[in-house]
């Protein structure tokens, strides 16, 4: 007898560990285990909708004919980790041979590595082929490259994928539309409202389980509306091309006050747990653009962000661990400041981010890159605990996704591995890109001084910090002849005023 354990980012019937299964004589398992809850203090809404899109999904096969075994996490036997449920399992069952598709988490496929020898028994551990570029083929697209650079990676996935291509062109005579992509939304913008599920009986149950056991985590638990079936996530993705991807592309840097959804798709939830396949959200796109549904900006912007930024992202942890997880280049030193678990802050930009987060689970791309992620880099936030924070706040996060994001893009502690510069911003970036300095204390104009931005004199101090490491960057060197032509004065000021505000920040921290 076969034992074939599914994870809770494994739900998909494609996944490779069940593509041989046998209905009379393999089990499926599935458990909530306190261990993979707990590692982070997932954010309340996450959990639930891991536990709920789980619970959904055994019943699907239980319907299809196959025999599950579903350990619920408040279950008396429930040991807590997932080896111990296929240890109790194999116990049990006289279970012969374990097989589970690869995690997306290098601590778990690790531990998953000896599981073999402590069980006794044969532990297959197949390739996740859900994704479009394997981890070989990205270790061999790497191998040799004086530089890893998503564009490069980027178009050689839309040409093995004849993905937007005029046989061997791109459609349009360009790859990249994102200079077209930066726009400001307008005072009169309509933003759509967003795809909600309702709630049923499994899903409520699921709510009330969570209240109970992990009401110390972070995060809104209601209003909970993600989809959580693979249903519900095909409808998410139809009203998405529908009503939101004809303006994804003019809008998608853009941040607006009291609008958490923009025009963003919102279906990183259901693709990185399984629920949607990365291809099928990209031909759901291109046909969108053959009908006419949506201009191209918007489908190219879309399609890289799947076809190009995910895949490439997740080659990058695959090719970097477990080494990658400790990289701290600039030498970032500071702790969290607990206002990244209040939103309680004068910062108007972070306080509507982080609220946002804090209710939804979710920040769109350009929220959490630069507004929570800038104010990380310039204040030399350390990368372990800035991780760690948006492992546990996005439901969406997974290690494989969110550790190169964070360390790469944002914090540029791997020295620019695949980032060719720190993405440091003053407050002007995000005055442009957002009407959150409208209803903010401190002025994006002023350069000193109390009532200044703290981004304006952080984004000086932090390159000041930092010179020895980043001068030589040919993308910073502008910025540093800018530096250089300050007078004494105006070096000094940005100087006190970024002490005293750390010194403040740091305060309030302890």
């Amino acid at each position: 007898m076969r034992l074939r354990l599914v994870l809770g980012d494994q739900l998909s019937f494609a996944l490779s560990s069940l593509e041989d299964v046998q209905p009379g004589d393999d089990i499926i398992l599935m458990a909530e285990v306190r261990e993979e809850a707990t590692y982070v203090r997932h954010h309340k809404k996450k959990i639930a909708f891991l536990f709920s899109a789980m619970r959904h999904f055994a019943e699907e096969l239980t319907a299809q004919g196959h025999c599950v075994d579903y350990v619920r996490y408040d279950c008396a036997e429930n040991t807590g980790s997932l080896f111990g449920e296929v240890r109790r399992m194999v116990a049990a069952r006289a279970v012969t041979e374990v097989v589970v598709t690869k995690p997306g988490e290098y601590r778990l496929l690790h531990d998953m590595e000896d599981w073999g020898r402590r069980l006794g028994i044969p532990v297959e551990l197949r390739e996740d082929d859900r994704f479009i570029c394997s981890c070989d083929d990205f270790q061999a697209w790497a191998s040799g490259r004086k530089s890893l650079r998503l564009e490069h990676f980027y178009r050689e996935m839309r040409r093995r994928h004849m993905i937007l291509m005029d046989h061997e062109q791109p459609l349009g005579g360009q790859w990249n539309f994102d200079h077209d992509n930066r726009k400001r939304a307008p005072e009169d913008l309509e933003v759509p409202a967003p795809y909600f599920a309702k709630p049923d009986a499994i899903t409520e149950e699921v709510l009330a389980l969570v209240s109970e056991h992990f009401s110390e985590h972070f995060g809104d638990l209601q209003p909970f509306a993600l989809a959580v079936t693979r249903k519900e996530a095909l409808q998410a993705l139809d009203r998405f091309v529908v009503e939101r991807l004809g303006k994804f592309g003019d809008y998608q840097d853009a941040m607006v006050q009291d609008e958490a959804w923009m025009f963003h798709s919102h279906l990183s939830f259901y693709l990185n747990c399984g629920l949607l396949l990365p291809l099928e959200c990209v031909r759901a796109a291109e046909r969108a653009y053959f009908k006419g549904i949506a201009p191209l900006n918007s489908v190219e912007g879309f399609i890289r962000q799947i076809v190009g930024w995910r895949e490439f992202i997740r080659g990058i942890y695959w090719l970097s661990m477990p080494d990658y997880a400790e990289a701290n280049y600039l030498e970032a030193s500071r702790d969290l400041p607990e206002f990244y678990w209040s939103g309680e802050t004068e910062m108007n930009c972070l306080r509507q981010c982080i609220q946002e987060t804090k209710r939804n689970a979710y920040a769109h791309h350009i929220q959490r890159l630069m507004v929570i992620g800038n104010f990380s880099l310039l204040v030399g936030l350390m990368p372990k605990q800035v991780s760690e924070w948006y492992l546990s706040v996005y439901a969406d996060a997974y290690e494989w996704v969110e550790l190169p994001n964070v360390m790469g893009m944002i914090l540029f502690a791997d020295g620019g591995l695949f980032a060719s510069k720190p993405y440091a911003a003053s407050g002007a970036y995000i005055n442009r890109m957002s009407n959150y300095c409208d209803d903010c204390c401190y002025s994006p104009t002023a350069k000193s001084g109390e009532s200044a931005c703290p981004f304006n004199y952080l984004y000086w101090d932090f390159l000041a910090q930092n010179e020895g490491k980043l001068r030589g960057n040919p993308r910073v060197s502008m910025v540093y002849r800018s530096w250089d032509k300050m007078d004494a004065a105006r070096k000094e000021e940005v100087r006190r005023d970024s002490r005293r505000f750390l010194a403040q920040l740091d305060t309030k921290h302890a």
